[in-house]
C-alpha cells in the first residue's frame, strides 16, 4: 500500500512524502491516527501542489537566511556582564543573553535553543557562538563580553 505521510513518522519518513508500507500497517495505524493518506490520483495531485508551494517558502526563506548570515559575520555582539576582580564575570554567558542580545543590537529575534554558546565563557573577551538558522543552516557569531 502506498501512503503519503501527513507528519513525520519515525522510521518511517518526513511529511509530505510518499511511502509505501505494508497494508496492515497503513489501515490500522497510520490512517485511523492520522498520519497518513491513500495515495490516489487527487492526493498524489495534492502532494505535487503542497511540495511546489513549500519549494517557493523555502526559496523566500532560503534568500532570508543569507541576509541574516551577512549581517551576523560582519557585526560582533556585545554582551554585557557583571564583572568581579580579575576580569571574571559572575556566573557565566548563556544562550538565553546572546539572543536578547543579538534583538536588541540588530533587531533580530533568535529562538534561545537555536544558538549554541561555548561552555566556558566566564571572563571578558571575544567568543565565537553557533546558530542554527535552518537545518543545514549554520552561521558563526563573534560576540564580545563586556563589562555592565
Amino acid at each position: 500500500m502506498e501512503v503519503i505521510l501527513l507528519k513525520d513518522v519515525e522510521k518511517l519518513g518526513d511529511a509530505n512524502t510518499l511511502v509505501k508500507v505494508k497494508d496492515g500497517y497503513g489501515r490500522n495505524y497510520l490512517l485511523p491516527n492520522k498520519l497518513a493518506m491513500i495515495a490516489n490520483e487527487g492526493n498524489l495531485n495534492m502532494l505535487k501542489e503542497r511540495q511546489r508551494q513549500t519549494d517557493k517558502k523555502e526559496q523566500k526563506i532560503l534568500v532570508q537566511i543569507q541576509g541574516m548570515m551577512d549581517r551576523f559575520k560582519e557585526t560582533v555582539i556585545k554582551v554585557g556582564a557583571k564583572v568581579g576582580q580579575s576580569d571574571k564575570i559572575f556566573g557565566s554567558v548563556t544562550n538565553v543573553q546572546l539572543a536578547e542580545a543579538i534583538k536588541k543590537q540588530l533587531g533580530v529575534e533568535i529562538d534561545r535553543k537555536k544558538i549554541q554558546v561555548p561552555e566556558d565563557v566566564k571572563t571578558l573577551g571575544t567568543y565565537t557562538a553557533t546558530i542554527n538558522l535552518q537545518k543545514d543552516s549554520k552561521v558563526d557569531v563573534q560576540f564580545e563580553v563586556v563589562e555592565e
